[in-house]
């Protein structure tokens, strides 16, 4: 079994490194967070570091650790949420002995010398802590940051609970979570607090989007948009729900220009758009996912089979 090779691998190394998918949201943060968190206080001789790039819109979840190359030598590798090698943040993942892979996107790459891809979790986050209720046998022992950090990549994954991969395994398990004394109501602020530029960049999104026949709603944002409401392409992460409750709507993308490209942030009520974000170099799940496009003429090519996607989902309802 995966979980029992996992904890295993994790007893015998002295040295472990957790990695997860570039452009980080809460569970990708609160699985790596939270995994390191576990290891570093159950095992205190062991050296255990949480690598990546830094997020300033969740550094109030985890902040990472800077660690030279020599550090990857003989250890264990560990990638948390991330579906393929492309994805992974920072590279030096190559360089360590062993790796681990621990998902629950589909399994597009497969990778790791272990993998424990599980599709029907609500998050990575869940899976960490479905491992470490095993692992308690072994000397594991949560604390109430890890369970901070799982209890944030569960609610961010589900979207507060409302999405269908929310199951009454996810309900039982943060059910346990919040038994530890961590700040919940200090959590929520911090995860959906908008900035008054974001808020003014939502109301742009509200009045300029398009609707077609088909259900499919798009926005474009360029550099001079970004500039004009002082928001990084990184922070468009906070709007990308907006056009979610707007009746008609049945998927959308929203096009940010980036310095050396464009990021296409994908969303849906029902058709799969994780198949289509894969043709343009991203992935992600069946409902919500990310792509990379180069020119705004392959935006055409994007819109054109997110709208195919939503006609052969309302021809099959």
């Amino acid at each position: 079994m995966p979980k029992k090779l996992i904890t295993e691998l994790i007893r015998s190394y002295e040295t472990i490194i957790i990695h997860r998918h570039v452009r980080p949201d809460p569970d990708a943060l609160g699985s790596q967070g939270a995994l390191k968190q576990i290891i570093q206080h159950s095992f205190p001789e062991k050296n255990v570091y949480a690598v990546g790039q830094d997020d300033p819109a969740y550094t109030f979840l985890l902040e990472m650790d800077k660690i030279p190359d020599d550090i990857f030598q003989g250890a264990l590798i560990i990638i948390c949420d991330t579906a393929n090698t492309g994805r992974i943040d920072d590279e030096r993942y190559q360089l360590g002995e062993k790796m681990i892979k621990i998902d629950h996107h589909p399994n597009v790459d497969s990778y790791g010398d272990v993998e424990w891809v599980d599709t029907h979790a609500s998050s990575t986050s869940e899976l960490i802590y479905e491992w470490y209720r095993e692992a308690t046998e072994y000397g594991f022992q949560m604390t109430k940051e890890a369970a901070r950090l799982l209890y944030a990549g569960i609610v961010g994954d589900t979207g507060r609970f409302l999405f269908p991969s929310t199951t009454e395994k996810t309900f039982a398990y943060v059910r346990e979570l919040v038994r530890y004394d961590f700040d919940r109501e200090s959590l929520y602020e911090e995860m959906y607090r908008v900035k008054e530029n974001v808020a003014r960049l939502k109301g742009h999104i509200l009045q300029t989007f398009t609707l077609t026949d088909s259900g499919a709603s798009f926005i474009k944002l360029t550099k001079d948009d970004l500039d004009k409401f002082g928001i990084t392409a990184l922070e468009t992460g906070q709007i990308v729900g907006t056009l979610g409750e707007i009746d008609g709507i049945v998927a959308w993308a929203i096009f940010v220009e980036e310095e050396d490209n464009i990021r296409v942030r994908l969303r849906s009520k029902g058709p799969v758009i994780n198949k289509i974000a894969a043709k343009y170099n991203g992935g992600g799940h069946p409902l919500a996912s990310g792509a990379t496009i180069k020119h705004w003429d392959e935006a055409e090519s994007v819109k054109k089979d997110i709208e195919a996607a939503c006609r052969d989902y309302l021809n099959n309802k």
